[in-house]
């Protein structure tokens, strides 16, 4: 697993369907829910005619770690849900990131309820990011 200033990053030696559907899975084992699917690849071709890599952004939420976020601080919902994004590097691998949230969160400021939220959530997605791994 990689980190960037603000994503967890595997690489996978998996096609792009697969890589999205063990994605799915390990994101429910985790307790997170896929929320919304929004296909870049298809959006950019039908909204400016533009040919782009195959491309998923996954909305995850898991339910208690967003209820807990929001009593904490109401408008850490700019920051929900937990974007995972899937894409094709090449035919037969594909790469699968997800936001930090200890970094996203850190915009917050100083509320250890919501830091206590972040490191649980970073927990589950490397969890999930590890058997996609495994």
């Amino acid at each position: 697993m990689k980190e960037t200033r603000y994503g967890l990053r595997v690489e996978l030696p998996l096609a792009y369907e697969q890589a999205v559907e063990r994605t799915t899975h390990a994101l429910s084992a985790q307790g997170f829910g896929v929320l919304t699917t929004i296909d870049v690849q298809q959006t950019l071709k039908q909204k400016l005619d533009r040919d782009f890599r195959k491309y998923v952004i996954l909305g995850a939420c898991n339910p208690p770690l967003a209820d807990r976020a929001l009593q904490a601080e109401l408008e850490v919902g700019l920051l929900l849900p937990c974007n995972v994004i899937v894409y094709e590097l090449a035919p037969g691998r594909s790469v699968v990131a997800a936001m930090a949230p200890i970094a996203a969160l850190g915009m917050v400021g100083e509320n250890p309820e919501l830091k206590a939220v972040a490191h649980e959530a970073d927990s589950r997605l490397r969890g999930a990011l590890t058997m996609l791994e495994g």
